[in-house]
C-alpha cells in the first residue's frame, strides 16, 4: 500500500534512507509533520532502527540511588528539591548496591551545600569494596561542577579523582535543553550549556563514557529541540563518547508548569521527538532510549515504533520524576520489560551499562 506523502517530505526521508546526513532545517521540517506524513516519518526512524541495531530491544537490570534532594539549585521544573530534605548514609548507599542481580547502580542527588568531593569519592570507593564488578554510573554534569566548586578543584581534576575512586561512566543529565536564553527561565542557577558541553566532553576524552538527554514539552520550541539534538550530534562526531539519547519528556506538576499552564508534550510531539532523534543520530548514536517513568509502560512500548530500542532499566528506586508527578511507579521488572518487548514481536536483550549483551530472552 502506497501513501501518498508531499514532496519535500519525500525527498528528506529518502536522503535519510539513502544514509545520508539531513540538515537542521530537513529535521525541523521533520518535526511538524502530521498526518501521512508523520506516519512516514515514524516508519523511516523505525526502518532505520531496524537496519542499525536490528529487533533487539534492551534493557539493564539497574538501581536508583538518589542520596540526597536538599539542593542549593532553583530549577524551577524540580519538585524534589527540599530543603529540610534527606541526606543518606554512606552505609546507607551501599546497602542498597548489595542486590546480587544488579549489574549497574545509577547513583544522583541534588546540589548538597555541605558536601566536598570527599562525600562523592567515599561512595564510589564503598561501593567498589563491596561490590568491585559493579557498573557505577553516577554524578550528573551539575554535580561535578558544585564538587568542583565546593573543593576548588577543576572539572578534569574532579572526574579524575572519580575516575580513580571507582566512577564507570556518568548520566547526561542537567542537559534539560542546550539553549542559554531557555535555561535562564527554566534553571536560572544551573550550569550553562557552554559548561554542560566542557564536562561531557571532558568526562569522554579522560574515557568516561556518558549518556546523552534532552528535556522537551515545556517553554521550549521544536527548533529548540532540533538545536539540542544536533549538539548531541557534534559532540558525539567530536569525542564518540555518548552510549544513547534519552529524550526525557517533561512533567508539569511543578513550578514552571504552575507558572506557565502547561500541560507537558502531546503523543504526537513524544513521537516526533523519537522519530526525528533516531533520523538525525542514527550514524553517530546508535542506541535510543525510552523513559518508562516519564512515558509509561504502555507509551514506552509504542515509542519502540518511533526509533528507540532501548527500554532503560529496572530502576527499583526514583525520586525525582515521582516528585513531578510520575505515576508511573519505580520499579519495572525483568519479566515485565521482557513481556512488554516480545508482545512487539521484538527481541529482548539484558545488557551491561556499555551495551554488551548480558543474556538473551
Amino acid at each position: 500500500m502506497n501513501i501518498d506523502i508531499d514532496p519535500v517530505t519525500e525527498q528528506i526521508l529518502d536522503k535519510a534512507l539513502s544514509k545520508k546526513a539531513i540538515s537542521r532545517k530537513e529535521a525541523y521540517h521533520l518535526m511538524r509533520c502530521t498526518g501521512d506524513e508523520f506516519h512516514a516519518v515514524m516508519y523511516t526512524a523505525d526502518l532505520l532502527r531496524r537496519q542499525t541495531v536490528g529487533d533487539v530491544v534492551t534493557f539493564v537490570v539497574n538501581r536508583n540511588i538518589n542520596f540526597t534532594n536538599i539542593c542549593e539549585g532553583s530549577c524551577r521544573f524540580c519538585n524534589f528539591r527540599n530543603n529540610n530534605g534527606f541526606l543518606l548514609s554512606i552505609e546507607e548507599i551501599v546497602s542498597r548496591a548489595q542486590n546480587p542481580s544488579l549489574t549497574e547502580v545509577c547513583i544522583q542527588g541534588g546540589l548538597h551545600p555541605d558536601l566536598t568531593i570527599d562525600y562523592y569519592i567515599e561512595i564510589l570507593e564503598k561501593i567498589k569494596q563491596a561490590r568491585p564488578e559493579i557498573h557505577i554510573h553516577a554524578f550528573s554534569p551539575a554535580e561535578v561542577d558544585h564538587m568542583g566548586k565546593k573543593s576548588q578543584l577543576s572539572v578534569k581534576e574532579v572526574l579524575t579523582a572519580l575516575q580513580k575512586a571507582g566512577l564507570d561512566s556518568m548520566p547526561g543529565t542537567a542537559a534539560e535543553i542546550l539553549n542559554d536564553s531557555m535555561r535562564e527561565k527554566i534553571c536560572p542557577e544551573k550550569i550553562s550549556t557552554e559548561q554542560w558541553v566542557n564536562i561531557i566532553k571532558t568526562a569522554h576524552y579522560l574515557s568516561i563514557p556518558t549518556t546523552a538527554t534532552i528535556m522537551y514539552g515545556h517553554i521550549d520550541s521544536c527548533k529548540d529541540r532540533v538545536d539540542h539534538i544536533f549538539l548531541i550530534k557534534e559532540i558525539q562526531k567530536a569525542t564518540n563518547g555518548f552510549t544513547e539519547f534519552i529524550p526525557l519528556t517533561f512533567l508539569p506538576v511543578n513550578e514552571l508548569g504552575q507558572t506557565y499552564h502547561l500541560q507537558g508534550a502531546t503523543g504526537l510531539e513524544d513521537a516526533q521527538l523519537y522519530a526525528v532523534s533516531r533520523i538525525v543520530l542514527n550514524d553517530v548514536i546508535p542506541n535510543v532510549q525510552v523513559s518508562w517513568v516519564k512515558l509509561g509502560r504502555k507509551f514506552a512500548q509504542v515509542m519502540l515504533l518511533c526509533g528507540a530500542n532501548d527500554i532503560g532499566g529496572t530502576l527499583y528506586e526514583e525520586n525525582i520524576s515521582k516528585a513531578s508527578g510520575s505515576p508511573h511507579g519505580e520499579v519495572v521488572h525483568p519479566e515485565e520489560i521482557v513481556t512488554l518487548i516480545k508482545n512487539l514481536g521484538r527481541i529482548p536483550v539484558q545488557r551491561d551499562t556499555l551495551y554488551k549483551v548480558i543474556n538473551q530472552y
